[in-house]
């Protein structure tokens, strides 16, 4: 536990929304490009299309320097997804 706390957060939980109506799946690898090129940058554990949104949205462990608005392509089965990276929860508590 004391090398953990040393060595720091590696990954944190976040969403992403995807542009379109296809959702990202669970295991689908996230990237992200910079300035040093395509990075992957994470996983997504879980992802479905949300009826009131309008489109995909999936929770992913992520690099912890992955930010909301951060814009993010994830492959699924081969195919980039577009997306970014969004606040949760997804839908304002009313």
């Amino acid at each position: 536990l004391l090398a953990e706390k040393e060595r720091g957060v590696t990954r944190v939980l976040r969403g992403i929304a995807t542009e379109g109506r296809r959702p990202p799946r669970a295991d689908c690898v996230v990237r992200s490009v910079g300035p040093n090129g395509v990075t992957d940058v994470g996983t997504v554990t879980s992802g479905n299309f949300s009826p009131v949104l309008g489109h995909g949205i999936a929770l992913a462990l992520l690099s912890p320097e992955c930010r909301p608005g951060d814009r993010v392509t994830i492959d699924v089965r081969g195919s980039e997804l577009a997306g970014r990276v969004v606040p949760t929860p997804f839908i304002a508590k009313r």
